[in-house]
């Protein structure tokens, strides 16, 4: 497709084209990506190749190694992509977050159990903890 020899197209001149084309390529250092699949279950890539090809302002990253799969909140990882904050691996045996305790003890004055139980009542609602413990 890109001609013969089955080498492809020299890198150099691969570069050069995408360049004149207004696209640039870049490598990133990163220690662990993690993606976080719709089902909950994490693909985990350490010490990856990454690259990042930037055509006008539109970012492309380029993944490259062999994942491990983990069940969320596994690991340390977090599903940032949702939005959600690492709670997963500093939450308590109760799964309520250790942060969200500190939280309600800290706004109410409360001790730190009497905040895990008022978060473990409200399923986690830091408002309504507070409240109820106002």
């Amino acid at each position: 497709m890109f001609g013969g020899g089955g080498g492809g197209l020299d890198p150099r001149k691969m570069k050069q084209m995408m360049k004149q084309m207004g696209i640039d390529v870049d490598e990133l250092d990163a220690e662990e990506v993690v993606i976080t699949k719709s089902d909950g279950e994490q693909l985990v890539f350490d010490n990856p190749d990454i690259t990042v090809m930037d055509a006008r302002g539109q970012e492309t990253y380029q993944v490259v190694g062999e994942p491990e799969t983990r069940e969320a909140g596994a690991g340390g990882a977090s599903a940032v992509e949702s939005g959600e904050s690492d709670e997963a691996s500093d939450a308590g045996a109760s799964g309520i977050p250790d942060e969200d305790v500190e939280i309600v003890a800290q706004r109410t004055g409360s001790t730190e159990d009497d905040a895990r139980e008022a978060l473990e009542a409200t399923d986690g609602d830091l408002a309504a903890a507070v409240e109820r413990l106002e």
